[in-house]
């Protein structure tokens, strides 16, 4: 299982969110490529970027951050947030970034993204937020009439190159990732699933991992330093090397 520190961005500094919620922030750095060295240097492979400005505003935000994220990057970096339209789409893509995360617009606009998975193929990864098995939608603060399970299918035909599920009321909040649904999906679709939301500790890594879940978003837990990345990378491939 892949470990993936996760750095979200909101008014041009990295923080975190509790359940999504912009009003309970807590600030982690006012230089988001920086942090990219720290994570290389500890092993990761891809690092996943979130545009929070632009995932509340539907328009990115942080246009000229990702680039200077992506400039100071040795490994892939994927991106989300306010990837709309045709126009968001290709202007992330130029700014040098491997894997777009398209969320709202996966549940608006289907026939884009599915057009956007044809025309990229294994590049687009589609956002499964949801609370209490329903889609959320607009930065988490919309219910969407479609499930869960439902949007992750409709994906995988797409022929979406992977999911990123979050249970969004336990993102931020530390309290364990839902791994019974992860799991659940991932035994729905042929693609891949990437876990995301809840993690807190070594154990929470070690569970995913033996639940066959192929990686796993890391955001909070890292920067309070509850482990470290190489930590969780160690224990993720011991987990799936035993299974």
């Amino acid at each position: 299982m892949n470990i993936y520190p996760a750095i979200d961005l909101l008014g041009g500094r990295v923080v975190r969110l509790l359940e999504g919620d912009r009003e309970r922030a807590t600030v982690y750095s006012d230089d988001p490529p920086a942090l990219i060295a720290e994570f290389v240097a500890a092993g990761a492979d891809r690092v996943h970027v979130v545009d929070l400005d632009g995932a509340f505003s539907g328009t990115r935000a942080h246009r000229a951050v990702v680039e200077g994220i992506v400039a100071a990057s040795s490994v892939p970096i994927q991106v989300g947030g306010g990837v709309r339209d045709q126009a968001a789409l290709e202007a992330v893509f130029a700014a040098g970034v491997e894997f777009a995360v398209l969320g709202t617009a996966a549940v608006k606009s289907p026939e884009f993204a599915r057009a956007a998975c044809a025309a990229y193929p294994g590049r687009i990864i589609i956002a499964v937020d949801a609370r209490d098995g329903v889609v959320a939608v607009e930065g988490w603060v919309e219910l969407a009439e479609i499930s869960a399970l439902e949007l992750g299918q409709r994906a995988a035909g797409w022929g979406a190159g992977g999911l990123l599920y979050t249970d969004v009321a336990r993102d931020g909040a530390q309290v364990g990732p839902n791994v019974a649904a992860t799991r659940a999906l991932a035994e729905a679709v042929d693609i891949p699933v990437i876990a995301s939301g809840g993690v807190a500790s070594l154990g929470d890594i070690k569970a995913l991992a033996e639940a066959d879940i192929p990686a796993v978003v890391v955001g909070r837990a890292l920067y309070e330093r509850r482990f470290t990345l190489a930590e969780a990378i160690e224990v993720a491939r011991a987990a799936s090397s035993a299974r």
